[in-house]
């Protein structure tokens, strides 16, 4: 190959990278943003008014309430991932949905679901941690280390 063929073949490529920029549509990332702070900060309100509930109807302490509050929100997460609600609300807001522990559920089912026609061991066993499986080992991995520099700091009291 020539220089002049190389050359060529660079200036198309830029030229259609100009092209694809200019065609593309603007990103409307001011309202993004605030979709996904409004439904995340709801999922977040509807997981304190959980906690709030299981401490005083319920009699546990604010240590004790949030086993029991995350547990609910990863069954609605589940639940409506199942019927295809939480999908529909994760396109329209976005990271919104998939900060909160809802949305760590909400990839463990549908994984679950997109593979459930390949059996219970191989489809859904096999393939239900695949995305989440990196969050779990990224989770593992930090909470070692933050114990690690809690024993070696003495940070606490027992």
């Amino acid at each position: 190959m020539t220089t002049k063929s190389k050359k060529k073949i660079t200036w198309s490529q830029k030229e259609y990278q100009q092209f694809a920029k200019q065609s593309e549509p603007p990103r409307p990332v001011f309202r993004n943003s605030l979709r996904a702070f409004f439904v995340g900060g709801g999922i977040c309100i509807i997981g304190q008014l959980l906690m709030e509930m299981f401490i005083h109807w319920f009699g546990f302490t604010e240590k004790t309430a949030g086993n029991p509050t995350v547990a609910v929100l990863i069954l609605t997460s589940v639940l409506l991932t199942s019927f295809g609600v939480y999908d529909k609300i994760a396109q329209w807001a976005g990271a919104g949905t998939a900060v909160p522990v809802t949305g760590f559920a909400n990839s463990v089912c549908s994984a679950a679901l997109e593979h459930r026609s390949e059996g219970l061991v191989l489809g859904v066993g096999g393939n239900m941690f695949k995305l989440a499986g990196s969050v779990i080992v990224f989770g593992t991995v930090a909470a070692f280390f933050v114990g690690i520099i809690h024993l070696v700091l003495g940070i606490g009291g027992q």
